[in-house]
């Protein structure tokens, strides 16, 4: 999917936004998140990313996701949902009714024990950034979760805030939008973005640095 929607941008956005950060840039960030209080644990390919991932989350745990590339490629979207190991959200949300059971989806949704996902921007001082057009995984990256285990490619560092939204903005909207309306027949959009400086709960949040280009 990834492939196929890349000749649609500008080849040198690409290549500033979807290349494989070098390992002094790689290093610089690692630092800046620890020092911002989130743990980070570096994978060198989806397969590693996977087995970490899966080792941090215990048997029997709720755990929850928001719709992502990164997860799905990497193979962790299908062991929390239907392996049968975890107390899976998304497919229980989902079964769900929304017009009667509205206000258990959300509240099911927001303070999940365990929430998986990914960012769309690392930044080299340390800060992260999700984008999204609902804003349903947000909350719980922000506060709502016991845990957070974020996924990242490490073709999201950027050096800064400003380059974060640019990433943002001019390639992993316009990926995300053309996978919306591929996959859903819906135009996605950029309604809310997370910035996320410092975590205040020492592991909380964790980050998982893969050195492959994995999602938007």
């Amino acid at each position: 999917m990834i492939s196929e929607l890349k000749p649609n941008l500008d080849p040198s956005t690409s290549r500033r936004f979807g290349t494989m950060a070098d390992e002094a840039s790689v290093k610089r960030t690692a630092a800046a998140l620890e020092a911002n209080g989130i743990a980070v644990l570096r994978a060198p390919d989806a397969a590693a990313a996977k087995r970490i991932v899966l080792d941090l989350v215990r048997d029997g745990s709720q755990v929850h996701h928001g719709a992502s590339q990164t997860l799905d490629v990497v193979g962790i979207t299908d062991e929390i949902d239907n392996s049968g190991r975890y107390d899976g959200l998304r497919p229980r949300i989902w079964g769900m009714d929304r017009n009667t059971d509205g206000e258990e989806i959300r509240r099911l949704g927001a303070a999940p024990d365990v929430m998986l996902g990914s960012v769309h921007a690392v930044t080299e001082t340390g800060s992260l950034l999700a984008a999204s057009m609902s804003g349903s995984q947000l909350g719980p990256y922000a506060s709502g979760a016991g845990k957070v285990i974020l996924v990242v490619g490490t073709q999201k560092i950027v050096p800064d805030l400003e380059a974060a939204l640019q990433r943002i903005n001019e390639y992993a909207y316009p990926l995300e939008d053309a996978r919306a309306q591929a996959a859903y027949g819906i135009r996605s959009a950029v309604n809310k973005v997370l910035v996320i400086n410092r975590e205040i709960i020492p592991g909380r949040i964790t980050v998982v640095l893969v050195d492959e280009i994995l999602g938007f």
